[in-house]
């Protein structure tokens, strides 16, 4: 049975941010639904405003892998179930909310370090906006818009 799209959100929060307390968890529900409602470049291109292609669109989130760097990955969202709290955000996040200091950010990362560099990702599309918790989270630049 396919999971809803609240269940599929609801999971990849806990996946991706389960360890970052509610406002980890919340920025990363944020970037999520923004790629979701974003009106243009890649992400509005290739999800169409459609949350399950924004999820599955190939190389964008661990948690959707099964395999990474040739290892079984045992971080996905198959292997994390939700707790309440991952649906309270999930709802929270699809009515339309969003955590204000990530605002408009479409990507984040951990750097596994105490600093954030200022471009991600590689292509230099986005530009750092804030750090929360481990995660640092960036915006869309004109050059993302061209994606």
């Amino acid at each position: 049975m396919a999971y809803s799209d609240r269940e599929l959100l609801a999971r990849m929060i806990r996946c991706e941010a389960g360890g970052e307390g509610e406002n980890g968890m919340k920025a990363v529900a944020t970037v999520i639904m923004n790629r979701v409602r974003v009106p243009y470049g890649e992400y509005h291109r290739i999800g169409q405003g459609d949350l399950r292609k924004v999820m599955y669109q190939k190389g964008q989130f661990d948690c959707m892998r099964s395999v990474l760097a040739g290892k079984p990955n045992p971080q996905t969202i198959w292997s994390n179930p939700p707790e309440q709290i991952h649906y309270d955000i999930a709802d929270w996040a699809i009515a339309g909310n969003r955590l204000f200091t990530v605002g408009y950010s479409l990507w984040y990362f951990n750097p596994f370090q105490p600093t954030c560099i200022q471009t991600f990702p590689r292509n230099g599309s986005g530009t750092f906006q804030v750090r929360v918790i481990q995660h640092c989270f960036y915006n869309p630049t004109e050059l993302y818009a061209q994606t």
